[in-house]
């Protein structure tokens, strides 16, 4: 981006400044930064032996410097486990919601990132029997089948989700099991196929996963209440 390291507005001298900016008192540590060809937007940062290692996903190299500013405040906040300022944390997360880079980001994820999940076929349950039942009941069976998959590990916190980059609904292998009950897992999956007909809204730094529209359609479920206290004693 900038071929002089001294450059005011060179990715090191960002963070150098940030850094005297967060803590002033301090002395500023030899700044070691690089963008690297991560499978998403994460970026890293470590104190080693008073120096400040810093590895920023690719997808960023060309950003403006005002977005590498506001990554800088974000990381470093971290590392020293402060508040980050929300004008910082919303700068950014204006950038990553810009159609080009959430492209971008999509590109990435399929061409770097690997989907790891078992067979759909579980010891209790079927993912694509639960699926072709499921669109058949309330989509008119025209909804195209994505991958379908349990997690490697049994998640209690996410016990289902669906990844657009690869078109794959993935759900917690806690799940696949005869103690839960079916309806359960039933809502688990009609959840994870609404996202298929309602796409993440992004608005400027918001994101919104659940839109009114979803929630709507969600509640189209049969039994949705029951469901739902079942989800709770898990």
């Amino acid at each position: 981006m900038f071929d002089r390291a001294d450059h005011p507005d060179h990715p090191v001298e960002i963070f150098r400044r940030v850094f005297a900016e967060l803590k002033p008192r301090t002395p500023v540590p030899e700044v070691s930064l690089e963008f690297r060809q991560f499978a998403n937007a994460n970026s890293l940062i470590r104190l080693e032996e008073g120096r400040l290692s810093v590895r920023i996903t690719d997808i960023l190299e060309a950003a403006p410097s005002a977005v590498l500013e506001a990554l800088a405040h974000i990381l470093l906040s971290k590392l020293y486990r402060r508040a980050v300022y929300p004008q910082f944390a919303a700068r950014y997360r204006r950038y990553l919601n810009r159609k080009d880079v959430r492209r971008k980001l999509d590109f990435v994820r399929q061409t770097r990132g690997r989907k790891l999940a078992s067979l759909p076929r579980g010891i209790q349950y079927d993912l694509d029997e639960l699926f072709d039942d499921l669109n058949f009941r309330y989509f008119f069976g025209l909804m195209a089948k994505p991958g379908l998959g349990w997690s490697l590990r049994p998640s209690r916190r996410t016990l289902g989700h669906y990844d657009p980059s690869h078109n794959t609904i993935i759900l917690s292998k806690l799940l696949d099991d005869p103690a839960v009950p079916q309806l359960a897992v039933e809502y688990v999956m009609f959840h994870e196929m609404l996202h298929l007909r309602h796409p993440v809204n992004h608005a400027g730094s918001r994101r919104c996963i659940h839109t009114p529209e979803f929630k709507a359609a969600e509640r189209q479920f049969l039994q949705y209440t029951d469901a739902k206290e079942l989800l709770k004693k898990l």
